[in-house]
């Protein structure tokens, strides 16, 4: 399968082509070229590991992009057993840019909400890239009272530029829907834990993040608004893309040293979308030792932590 590399992946791209030619030519013919193989291996590997050890928070934003990194879908199809997909806000449509359902993680049973991209054109624009319209912020709203009505546990998993925003979704009220599904994140009295496994965009991505716990992949990004959209307003032009992202402090060390998430999972080197299942399977091991603690708080206290929580942020780490 051939694989999509970033402008700063250049050079890893060329090592990784001529291995794959190398590869070929030895099904083709006669030649034993495993030690040249070995050897452009050994240098693409260490070329991949230098690379992301250095990584710039625009570079970032790019990996948090990457096309091929897992989606929400894939980490409920890894980490999720006996999912029910449920749909619609039992008010005016059903938005496919929130997926979410009931299910079990490793024997509990739990709630799920995500905000789901697509993997390729016919699924994006199935999910709208994963950009919600006010409708969904009001299922994930129903699914999370559902959750606390029944005592269940809710994970969501975050990965959105940001909320739908065209005219039909703002006379619709997005503003409000926005706002209170975070009202309901705060409100409810089961465990939440919010996972930021790509981009997370401005109020779109708090919507489903307000949780008790936050974790973040480590080459996730978390802004209140997009490089882009950040430039335009800042300088008018968005090719200051990378220095706004440099200023919104978005990568997840920015955000774990002020106070907004509380654990960078570790992804594989070169990022999720190079072993995803490694990646699904890390951060299934990080909700799991989140959810152990809550589990044994009362819900009035974890409702408390979660607005503490929220209150205290920005007041550290600056």
């Amino acid at each position: 399968m051939m694989r999509h590399f970033l402008d700063f992946e250049r050079a890893i791209g060329e090592l990784e082509g001529k291995i794959q030619e190398l590869r070929h030519l030895s099904t083709t013919s006669e030649l034993n070229i495993a030690e040249e193989v070995g050897r452009l291996e050994a240098s693409a590997t260490r070329l991949l590991r230098q690379t992301y050890a250095r990584l710039t928070p625009w570079q970032k934003v790019q990996v948090a992009r990457h096309p091929e990194r897992p989606h929400t879908l894939d980490y409920i199809s890894g980490l999720i057993t006996d999912f029910i997909p449920l749909a619609g806000d039992r008010a005016f449509a059903e938005d496919r840019a929130i997926v979410g359902g009931p299910g079990r993680f490793r024997g509990r049973s739990v709630m799920v909400l995500g905000t789901e991209r697509g993997a390729d054109t016919e699924t994006r624009l199935a999910h709208n890239f994963g950009m919600a319209r006010p409708e969904g912020y009001r299922k994930a709203r129903r699914l999370m009272r559902l959750a606390d009505r029944f005592r269940l546990p809710v994970l969501t998993f975050v990965d959105t530029a940001g909320a739908y925003p065209g005219v039909d979704a703002e006379a619709r009220g997005q503003a409000e829907a926005i706002a209170t599904a975070i009202e309901t994140c705060l409100d409810i009295k089961v465990p939440i834990i919010a996972a930021i496994i790509g981009e997370g965009g401005s109020g779109g991505a708090i919507a489903l993040a307000a949780g008790n716990t936050i974790l973040m992949l480590e080459h996730a990004v978390y802004s209140v608004i997009s490089p882009e959209g950040c430039a335009s307003i800042l300088w008018r032009d968005g090719e200051h893309a990378s220095e706004a992202a440099e200023a919104l402090r978005l990568t997840a060390e920015d955000l774990l040293r002020i106070g907004v998430v509380d654990r960078i999972v570790p992804e594989p080197l070169g990022g999720a979308h190079r072993l995803p299942k490694a990646a699904i399977g890390s951060l299934g091991e990080a909700i799991d030792e989140a959810l152990g603690p809550l589990l044994g708080i009362d819900g009035a206290r974890l409702r408390v932590q979660r607005r503490e929580k929220y209150l205290a942020m920005g007041t550290r780490g600056l």
